[in-house]
């Protein structure tokens, strides 16, 4: 695949050739692109594309740089897809699923070259598309925020030596083949505007050379126009610390927050202090803040905010930078550059306060417009600057000197909090919130910028990407300007529930862009904007359902999740069920180990999460659409599944690991929802689908495979040595079913020898509204106990003669092996156990009766695998009416947190308004 683009960024105007045109250089480029925007930006169609940013023609067309880059739907990505793609022969593509690691690269200098509110770090991206895909194929990250997956992209051709020897290490001591180093094509999209200038910027070809000249020429022009006010008793003022003023409520005596809460000599506040004039004991609390009234810089009008005061200054000496009381000449220049009108570069556009989350962390301190957020000295400063970055002549250059510049905009605000104890007093505003702290660092440009300038040119000395193979798009991830089964790989890292109200904290620097975050279109859980848990549900199956359509058949999706809610996890693994993916793997990294492990609970939601799936190549689908529900549907699709999955999993000591979805009941699971998917009843039951599953394939450790997959599996496990282990975390009814399944393979015990284990397993960590089932109830209905009649079932011969000298060698009818295997319960052959599992649904079908007919208040306690049993019923019967009513009857969390619960009640909701 040809670059669209190759610079040579030492010469200019030099031809470069786009889209199948040539142009004199790249800023005839530029023009002739901007000319066919502004064509589309007028037509009104265009503007009601879903997703399609708040901003004037003129400020879209200034963000942007086309047609890589628009700050609206990229309307040339469709032409640049289609000119790209390569009439590739017909090859089989198989990959195992491969887990990241997200923890790594966070302190690399490309990744902190800017800030936003979550990203992952692109070197750990870098493995997953290296696996996934070779040179020249298209990676799509439809939630691209900071630009990562498009900086991995490039990372693939650039990644300096060590890095590559590094990956490819990893790639033998996996067993997989090496990798293929080269450019991969890239499309990265984003709701926010803001976060695709960031991604526009880390990717596109920069002159570093150019742009160090520029930035020191901005800092000292910035110098000749503002230095001034940042200069005082022929001092330079590095920062200005500023105090709330509030009252006492015992005396009414002012309290200045950074003078009297002072705890110890390095400036801690501390949590109780003394009023300074009646000696009553404070806390923050307690404080009554002080308000006062000014005219609104902006209209005029009467503007009433709590009180500020400075009370330190930071300045440099030839010793050094030394911290100062605020002298009369201090005042004097805060006073002079008070009387300064607002520059026009400020925005004064009022935050969206009552559809804000954090609004009434701002709304009742007085700030509700932005340029409400800079004090009259931090307002000039930032104008100045971004006037004097948006000067520079060299377009390339002037975009990424604001790409610089834009990182002050939360630094010189209200926000950037003063740490007495803190190295530095840059950025050190809370994350993910618009907190305004009791004392504020005021910092100067130099102060702030000088080393972020210097960072910035190291950065990208040493990440030079050579052409221009990735474009950027603004919009929603649920419409995609991407033509249909077009991508080869899709890597994302969607908002999880209510983590952070991305389109919120993004206003504050989009204002300055003039270009603003379509928020009713954000995929994410916000009361304020009446967004629930059911509503992002559906936002996310619409977002994944669109990576679906535009997904290559066979390809796959790598989705990282990070979430302390059981709830939303399950809300993401319904949703790309109901879009047609299918989970293959779901690994938790455990940050203390450095390791990953198999999530087999709602409980690993408290870690990070990185969800393997895949779109199915076509081949199943187009079987079952040909042939209908047979008999052997459920196999045909267990033999896909079990097609991509990892055969082997290595742990980093060299054993190997469970593979969770060849378990059993994991595979079960996914068949169900294939089937619910197809709006078709599933054709076994789960009995009679284990047994149907030891019949047909393979099984080794608790995990089945194709017969062509054995062979690798049995030459590691005899490497390893030893066993892989399970570890399941009992929450529920299910899980310790599926513990004691475990503990009685292993060990067919009498109740009093399962019960100390079962008490310490069920304790800690059992869900709220679970009932807590008797260990008896559960052996009775579950499994089969031996009481003496008979000869001793294999299972249980088995145990006792590989643990008991004496009872070797014995026949199964031996009056001393019957005795000491009476009353021991083991877990039933397949064939008894269809029998087993028919009785026990019958008994909580008829406790599902009782459910249904449950009036008055909500249950407060009921179990679970009633719910399953009975909602399972009601689906097959297509009584969805049966399953909304019941949901109704309980805690929403019942449900909600419950991923087959949720599937059910999801594609319920679907039906019934269906049939409206």
């Amino acid at each position: 695949m040809a670059s669209q683009v190759r610079m040579d960024l030492k010469g200019a105007g030099q031809p470069v050739t786009c889209l199948g045109q040539t142009f004199a250089d790249d800023d005839e480029r530029r023009e002739h692109f901007r000319g066919l925007l502004r064509e589309r930006l007028a037509d009104p169609a265009f503007r009601t594309t879903p997703g399609f940013p708040e901003g004037s023609d003129d400020d879209i067309v200034k963000m942007s740089d086309p047609p890589y880059y628009t700050a609206c739907p990229n309307p040339f990505i469709g032409d640049w897809v289609a000119s790209t793609a390569a009439a590739e022969p017909h090859a089989a593509y198989i990959r195992a699923p491969l887990a990241i690691d997200v923890a790594v690269g966070k302190t690399d200098p490309l990744y902190k070259a800017h800030g936003y509110h979550t990203k992952v770090p692109h070197q750990a991206i870098v493995p997953s598309i290296l696996h996934y895909t070779k040179p020249g194929d298209l990676v799509l990250d439809g939630f691209g925020g900071s630009g990562m997956t498009g900086v991995a992209a490039a990372f693939c051709d650039v990644a300096p030596a060590a890095y590559k020897r590094t990956v490819e290490r990893q790639f033998k001591d996996d067993g997989r083949d090496a990798p293929a180093w080269g450019i991969r094509r890239a499309i990265i999209n984003d709701l926010s505007p803001a976060a695709s200038y960031i991604a526009a910027n880390y990717i596109t070809p920069l002159d570093v050379d150019e742009f160090e000249k520029a930035a020191e020429k901005l800092l000292r022009d910035l110098r000749a126009d503002i230095g001034w006010m940042y200069e005082s008793d022929s001092q330079r003022i590095s920062y200005m610390v500023w105090s709330e003023i509030f009252t006492c409520p015992e005396c009414t005596g002012t309290i200045n927050f950074h003078r009297d809460a002072k705890g110890d000599d390095e400036g801690r506040v501390s949590a109780r202090f003394p009023c300074p004039h009646c000696g009553a004991e404070l806390n923050k609390d307690r404080l009554e803040r002080v308000f006062e009234s000014t005219a609104d810089p902006a209209t005029g009008e009467i503007w009433r905010r709590v009180k500020f005061e400075p009370v330190l200054v930071s300045v440099a000496t030839a010793n050094g930078r030394i911290e100062r009381e605020l002298t009369a000449d201090d005042h004097a220049l805060l006073a002079r550059i008070e009387a300064i009108p607002l520059p026009a570069e400020v925005p004064t556009r009022r935050f969206p306060i009552e559809q804000m989350s954090h609004g009434s962390r701002i709304a009742p301190k007085g700030f509700t417009h932005v340029h409400h957020f800079y004090l009259p000295r931090a307002r000039q400063a930032l104008a100045a600057l971004w006037r004097l970055a948006a000067a520079e002549p060299n377009e390339r250059v002037r975009k990424m000197l604001l790409f610089a510049v834009e990182q002050t905009i939360w630094g010189f605000s209200i926000l950037n909090r003063y740490s007495p104890t803190h190295f530095s007093q840059v950025n050190r505003n809370l994350n993910g919130v618009y907190y305004i702290a009791s004392q504020h660092a005021e910092c100067s440009p130099w102060y702030n910028l000088e080393g972020k300038f210097s960072r910035l040119v190291s950065a990208f000395r040493l990440f030079a990407p050579k052409s221009r193979d990735e474009f950027v798009t603004v919009g929603t991830a649920a419409h995609l300007p991407v033509p249909a089964a077009s991508v080869d790989y899709v890597f994302t890292d969607p908002p999880f529930g209510e983590n952070i109200y991305y389109a919120d904290l993004n206003f504050l620097v989009e204002a300055w862009h003039g270009v603003i975050t379509a928020a009713s279109a954000e995929a994410i859980v916000d009361s304020a904007k009446e967004k629930d848990l059911p509503w992002y549900e559906g936002a996310m199956q619409a977002c994944f359902a669109e990576y679906f359509r535009v997904l290559k058949p066979g390809r796959w999706m790598t989705v990282v999740f990070s979430n302390s809610r059981a709830s939303v996890w399950n809300a993401i693994q319904v949703a790309l069920q109901q879009a047609g993916f299918v989970v293959a793997e779901v690994t938790a990294l455990d940050k203390t180990q450095g390791s990953y492990r198999q999530v087999t609970s709602a409980n690993a939601v408290k870690q990070d999460l990185v969800v393997s799936c895949y779109k199915p190549n076509g081949g199943l689908e187009d079987r079952f659409e040909a042939r209908g529900l047979t008999d052997d549907t459920a196999w045909d699709f267990i033999r896909t599944h079990l097609k991509n999955l990892a055969v082997v999993k290595r742990n980093k000591v060299g054993g190997i690991e469970m593979v969770a979805e060849r378990d059993a009941r994991r595979l079960f699971d996914r068949m169900v929802a294939w089937f619910v998917r197809h709006n078709t009843p599933v054709p076994l039951s789960s009995a009679e689908f284990q047994a149907g599953l030891a019949e047909r394939f393979p099984e080794r450790d608790g995990m089945f495979f194709l017969p062509n997959q054995i062979d690798e599996y049995d030459k590691a496990r005899m490497q390893a040595g030893d066993p892989p282990q399970r570890d399941l975390f009992v929450d529920d009814e299910r899980t310790a079913i599926d513990w004691l399944t475990d503990f009685l393979k292993a060990k067919p015990s009498t109740y009093q020898e399962v019960h100390p284990d079962f008490t310490q397993k069920t304790g800690a960590g059992w869900r709220k509204h679970e009932t807590k089932p008797e260990l008896l109830r559960l052996l009775d209905e579950n499994f089969l106990k031996f009481d003496g009649n008979g000869p001793v079932p294999s299972q249980i011969h088995g145990y006792l003669s590989s643990n008991w000298k004496e009872l070797r060698n014995l026949d199964k009818d031996d009056p001393q092996l019957v005795e000491k295997a009476r009353n021991r319960w083991f877990v039933p052959d397949p064939n008894k156990q269809q029998d087993v599992e028919a009785r026990r649904e019958k008994a909580l079908l008829r406790e599902f009766d009782i459910y249904k007919a449950h009036k008055g208040k909500k249950m407060k306690e009921i179990r679970l695998e009633v719910m399953r049993v009975g909602f399972k019923a009601a689906w097959a019967a297509k009584d969805y009416r049966t399953i909304i009513d019941v949901s109704a009857k309980v805690p929403d969390e019942v449900w909600q947190e419950d991923e087959r619960l949720m599937m059910l009640h999801s594609m319920a909701e679907t039906r019934l308004e269906a049939e409206r």
